[in-house]
């Protein structure tokens, strides 16, 4: 193992998962479902705290993972989530009922992304977590920018996907679709953007300008 792999395992390994966190990180497990590693959630949360967010908006919620770890963050946020699986909203309402958040701090949003997005307020989040279809991320990620106000984040997960990203051999849509992100992102005048190595990468874009 290389350095930076012993590196990247003590990141992970360093952080301990509050128990509701770590019982729906269980249930994604068994439902198959790819949450974001603790330490994402815990940059999440690091985020959430630091940005002083009242309201962010998700897209996928997967069983409530990245949502629990983004409301720790601040005991005054509302999270606004969508996820196109109704079982795994199901499972995630359960999550944040079983954590004591208050039903007024989440609103579970079910359908597509690309048909709820539009419908969305622009500059109405101080967040946005974009974790869905990892073919749309470039569309996504656009309306990410037009939700968040100026000073707001959008966070993409798996930036790095699966470690395919780095890797120059790998050619496929989803690799191609989230290097041209990255690339573009990184000059892009209306962002500042960096990008995280934790799990299979958060790339940041601070918005600085419509």
């Amino acid at each position: 193992m290389s350095d930076k792999q012993l590196s990247w395992k003590y990141a992970e390994e360093l952080v301990i998962e509050p128990e509701h966190i770590a019982a729906a990180r269980q249930h994604s497990l068994e439902l198959g479902v790819d949450a974001v590693t603790p330490a994402m959630g815990a940059q999440l949360a690091v985020l959430s705290a630091a940005s002083a967010a009242t309201n962010i908006i998700e897209v996928g919620t997967g069983v409530g993972v990245s949502g629990l770890w983004l409301l720790s963050g601040n005991p005054e946020a509302v999270l606004t989530t969508i996820d196109s699986e109704a079982d795994h909203l199901q499972v995630a309402r359960k999550a944040f009922i079983d954590a004591g958040i208050a039903a007024n701090r989440t609103r579970l949003i079910g359908g597509r992304a690309a048909d709820v997005l539009p419908r969305m307020n622009e500059g109405s989040y101080d967040i946005a977590v974009i974790d869905a279809d990892p073919a749309s991320v470039v569309e996504y990620v656009e309306h990410g920018l037009r939700m968040v106000r100026r000073g707001g984040t959008v966070v993409v997960a798996h930036a790095l996907w699966r470690g395919r990203v780095a890797d120059p051999a790998q050619r496929d849509d989803i690799v191609a679709g989230f290097r041209l992100l990255l690339k573009e992102t990184s000059a892009s005048d209306a962002v500042i953007s960096a990008l995280s190595p934790v799990g299979d990468g958060l790339l940041f874009l601070t918005k600085v300008s419509d």
